[in-house]
Order: C-alpha cells, then sequence, then structure tokens
C-alpha cells in the first residue's frame, strides 16, 4: 500500500480516493469510509489547527474502523489518494501511521 495525489498518480490502476470528494476527471476507486467529516475538515482550512484535526480525525473516523477490515477491503496494492502534496499535511499520512500502529504495515508515499 502507497499514498499518494491525485495529480501525481490519479491515473494509476490501483488509485483509491480517500478524500470527500475526488476530482471530476478522476475515474477510480473510492473509499469513502476514510474521508474526513465535512465539521473538522472545514474548520481546519479555516483555522489550520493541525492538533484538532488530527484529533477529531481519530475520533470521528479512525476509531470508528477496524484497521484489519479496511486494509483488506483496500487492498495492499492500493495508493491511497487525497489532493495535498507530499509537502504539504494531508489526512492520508494520518491513515498511514494508524496502519502502522495498528498493523505494523508501512505505507510509504510514491
Amino acid at each position: 500500500m502507497k499514498t499518494s495525489n491525485y495529480f501525481k498518480e490519479g491515473t494509476n490502476k490501483n488509485a483509491v480516493s480517500i478524500a470527500g470528494k475526488a476530482p471530476d476527471w478522476y475515474q477510480g476507486r473510492e473509499y469513502k469510509k476514510l474521508a474526513p467529516k465535512y465539521g473538522f475538515f472545514k474548520k481546519y482550512k479555516e483555522d489550520g489547527d493541525i492538533d484538532a484535526y488530527t484529533e477529531s480525525y481519530h475520533a470521528e473516523v479512525l476509531d470508528k474502523l477496524d484497521p484489519q477490515e479496511v486494509f483488506d477491503e483496500l487492498g495492499e496494492d492500493a495508493v491511497l489518494l487525497c489532493w495535498e502534496p507530499y509537502t504539504h499535511f494531508c489526512h492520508r499520512f494520518l491513515v498511514a501511521d494508524w496502519l502502522k500502529e495498528k498493523l505494523d504495515v508501512d505505507v510509504r508515499e510514491i
């Protein structure tokens, strides 16, 4: 499993969008279970508080999911996509850290 963004890997055959909304041109799979909730996402866009976003993402998304089930549904070859470039904070990195912590799976950025 890997992570990236739409603009770099959006046409990858193993791409899986984990955002609330993918670009109009994106034709790959979507996995909305990992998408941020609108409320805390909007707040983050307004105030840039990464700590609050991280706490909310864990409480409202990751803590409600079974990591093994998520991994199995996505598949080990999945490339998890979102909007942000590699140099910017993004929830795909939280997902990667969660999978490492819970399943000892290394999820690296392409």
